[in-house]
């Protein structure tokens, strides 16, 4: 799963008994060569659907990591986007790893806390990528409604949803397991280390966003494919925020 560039045992063993915060920071300069990066397979089709549903003149990455999805703004977003995220490390890399264009809007950066976030009807597009399993059920409404104040009226929040793995395969059998796993150490060990990749549930997470004010729509990622029973392998939950 790791490359030989990547964070050794040892290393994740020393981030997963830290905090969120310090865990990040620690694992910053080896992000990028781990699986957690989201790929360039999905950022791609997110990138192209998202094109054509704009335009957009600034953009906002929530929890923005060493900045993969601050590469998707750039292609979409005309004038400015803004990373944030909690953690030092990840913002520092990913100032480092987002290339200066010639052209095209400028990107900032904000060390913030996503449930309390210091923008106010700022932006017209708000993305994430793979941090949703940091966030524990009860803290969603607060989080979407962070996002929905920081959208101008009419904005769009965007992000990924891959459809869960078939109950019984290897796949399900991996996640239920790490879920499992983090669940014992939080019991265990303090201060936690909040990351589940089971709680985040379309049914769910869709009523909550239209709770927290926005409407909802789902799109199929076609160039992710197709499940055997013909659903989609990944959909873009497109929620925005009405004018």
């Amino acid at each position: 799963m790791f490359s030989t560039s990547g964070p050794t045992l040892r290393e994740l063993t020393v981030q997963a008994l830290s905090s969120i915060e310090r865990g990040y920071d620690l694992l910053a300069p080896k992000f990028n060569a781990t699986p957690f990066r989201t790929p360039d397979r999905i950022l791609d089709p997110v990138t192209a659907a998202i094109r054509t549903l704009g335009p957009f003149r600034s953009g906002l990455d929530l929890c923005c990591g060493t900045g993969a999805g601050m590469g998707v703004l750039r292609e979409v977003c005309s004038e400015r986007i803004t990373g944030v995220d909690f953690s030092a490390g990840m913002l520092a890399e990913a100032r480092s790893s987002l290339s200066a264009p010639t052209d095209g809007p400028h990107a900032g950066w904000v060390r913030a806390d996503a449930l309390a976030l210091p923008f106010h009807h700022a932006f017209d597009l708000a993305v994430s990528f793979g941090a949703f399993g940091h966030f524990l059920p009860a803290e969603r409404p607060r989080l979407f409604a962070e996002v929905h104040r920081a959208l101008r009226p009419g904005g769009m929040f965007a992000f990924p949803l891959p459809a869960p793995p078939r109950v019984g395969s290897p796949a399900y059998l991996t996640l239920l397991a790490f879920d499992a796993a983090m669940r014992v150490r939080n019991a265990l060990w303090h201060p936690s280390f909040v990351m589940y990749y089971r709680t985040f549930r379309l049914h769910e997470v869709r009523k909550e966003l239209i709770d927290a004010g926005f409407t909802v729509e789902l799109s199929p990622l076609e160039q992710l494919g197709r499940l055997p029973d013909g659903s989609p392998r990944c959909r873009l939950v497109v929620a925005r925020r009405p004018v």
